[in-house]
């Protein structure tokens, strides 16, 4: 399937080359030696969750399925492995037919993880699941990262609208996969119009003060926009004067002015001011919405202030502090001379550890249905836990089997953080908020 075909907003080869070199130089020892083609399996995890947090959230499930299916070594790129002198020719002969034909099993999008989580469990041979790592971890560690950030500010918004308008604050590639998660997170809107595009999210904007300065006046960029726009537009107004322009905008829109903006100040204390304005005005329905570098901390404190909807950028594109969820990759397990599967794990000091074994993972719950233990093990599951199970298949030989809509892993993520102890939506510093307990 080629990138205008998966709708991607820039062309490209194919994603083959968003990997870091030394995938193919071991492919191609691999090969060299025979091992290539030896079954194994593979987990995506992370050892602790970013510092405070008190759980995560999947999130780029779905572009990894379209990475995984546009994974294809063309004549470029084999011409550009070529040139470079990365791998022999032999192993540019197996990377030109190269298709995975392995199987994936990963949590759903939208929902929790904890650390250890198997969180993407991808098995075949060695050679076909090894060269996936890099593009797998960078895509759900950035979308993770993200959409942990989203769901933390849809807590502390208590149920008012967040509006996603960070791209101009990162990468223009990755300012698209921010607001996908930030949707999955609980954002309920994007300004990104390539994220609209490709993903179906539903975009809002009016204006910036570039229009207002534009202009000779505020009142004349006020009435040009109402003209345009009609009266249930947004009007910025926080150019000059606040209390001046909000009167500006109702003697202009009339009590049907949609909303304004307040952009700069101190938040709360407009927020109030320009309410009681508004109200004393006759325009009672209109609503506020801030902005200005919001966090989760800045919207919780705005908690009580009569704020109708926050717009967040550069914090939220960010991950909030947090930018990535440090997942790895790691060879769990292999095919012994026999052909069973025998588990492997590194052996470490400084915390980077891991488990052998392919796992299954199950969430316990107690008598109200309230979660209370990530459950991961890799021999057999306990009955009471069958019922519980996480992993879904995403991938069947070679074939997607687990896509679906950005909307059923959006009102995933809402389920799963509902099912979670309340001490989980704190934002204060803490302790993942389940235990992870190994069978």
């Amino acid at each position: 399937m080629s990138t205008g075909e998966l709708g991607l907003p820039v062309d490209v080869p194919s994603t083959a080359l968003f990997t870091d070199r030394y995938e193919l130089t071991m492919l191609q020892a691999a090969l060299r030696s025979g091992a290539a083609q030896r079954r194994s399996v593979f987990e995506a995890f992370t050892r602790r969750l970013p510092e405070g947090r008190r759980y995560g959230v999947v999130a780029g499930t779905g572009r990894v399925l379209d990475a995984v299916e546009n994974f294809r070594f063309d004549a470029p790129v084999l011409d550009f492995l070529r040139r470079e002198d990365v791998v022999d020719e032999a192993t540019l002969e197996w990377l030109a037919g190269y298709r995975f034909s392995g199987d994936i099993w990963g949590y759903p999008e939208g929902e929790v993880y904890f650390p250890g989580s198997p969180i993407l469990r991808v098995e075949g041979t060695f050679a076909e699941a090894v060269v996936l790592e890099t593009v797998i971890l960078s895509i759900l560690n950035h979308d993770s990262a993200i959409a942990a950030a989203a769901s933390r500010m849809a807590v502390a918004a208590g149920g008012r609208p967040l509006v996603e308008m960070g791209a101009r604050r990162t990468h223009e590639l990755a300012a698209v996969a921010a607001s996908r998660a930030a949707y999955i997170g609980g954002f309920r809107t994007s300004s990104n119009l390539a994220a609209g595009f490709r993903y179906g999210i539903p975009t809002v904007g009016t204006s910036a003060h570039a229009f207002t300065l534009l202009h000779d006046t505020e009142r004349d960029a006020f009435t040009a926009q109402v003209e345009s726009l009609g009266r249930g537009t947004t009007l910025l107004v926080d150019t000059y004067d606040v209390a001046t322009a909000v009167k500006a905008a109702v003697d202009i829109a009339g009590p049907e002015l949609g909303a304004v903006r307040i952009d700069s100040g101190d938040l709360l204390l407009l927020a109030h001011r320009v309410r009681q304005q508004l109200d004393d005005l006759g325009a009672k329905n209109t609503r506020i919405v801030v902005t200005s570098d919001l966090d989760e901390y800045a919207i919780a404190s705005l908690a009580a202030a009569p704020v109708d909807s926050y717009g967040v950028g550069t914090s939220l594109v960010t991950g909030s502090g947090q930018p990535t969820c440090s997942m790895v990759y790691k060879l769990v397990a292999r095919a012994a001379d026999d052909g069973s599967l025998v588990p492997v794990a590194k052996k470490s000091m400084g915390g980077k550890t891991s488990v052998g074994g392919r796992k299954w993972a199950a969430r316990r719950v107690d008598e109200d249905g309230v979660a209370a233990a990530e459950v991961i093990g890799s021999g057999p599951i306990p009955e009471d836990l069958v019922g519980h199970q996480l992993l879904v298949p995403l991938v069947r030989g070679g074939e997607v089997v687990g896509r679906e809509p950005l909307e059923a892993a959006r009102l995933r993520h809402i389920e799963a953080r509902a099912g979670l102890p309340v001490s989980a939506t704190q934002l204060s510093r803490g302790e993942p908020v389940l235990p992870t307990d190994l069978l």
